[in-house]
């Protein structure tokens, strides 16, 4: 039913997750997280079908174990990555794709990437995506 009076819609600030990691997978502080199609969260890398989460708030390490043996904590946000070289100030506003855990193109690589989020900014040291 729609709506007939005000309501106070809760909101979430710069979401910080917490996903349970990808069986033998190790996420970097400041990693891409994306998840896989299990809902496990992985590091960002050039594949089809990964959904963007945020970025990394610690180092973890599930290289020797099961999927869901521990957890990563990442966040929403506007964050700068490295450019691909591909990006250029013309992009803003159109989607970043993942090549890496660090590293965004502007395309999806002829169907092999998936998309992390929108390019705000381009600079002379990287990429800004907003997740």
């Amino acid at each position: 039913m729609a709506l007939t009076n005000d309501r106070p819609t809760p909101r979430r600030a710069n979401v910080d997750n917490n996903d349970p990691v990808a069986a033998a997978k190790k996420v970097f502080a400041g990693a891409i997280v994306m998840l896989d199609a299990l809902g496990n969260a992985t590091p960002g890398a050039t594949a089809t079908g990964l959904i963007a989460r945020g970025v990394a708030q610690k180092n973890v390490d599930n290289s020797g174990g099961a999927a869901g043996a521990v957890t990563v904590s990442s966040m929403k946000g506007c964050f700068r990555f490295k450019n691909d070289a591909s990006v250029t100030r013309t992009d803003i506003g159109k989607t970043a794709y993942v090549v890496d855990d660090e590293t965004v193109a502007n395309t999806d690589g002829t169907n092999t990437r998936s998309a992390l989020g929108t390019i705000t900014d381009v600079d002379a040291i990287g990429v800004w995506v907003a997740i």
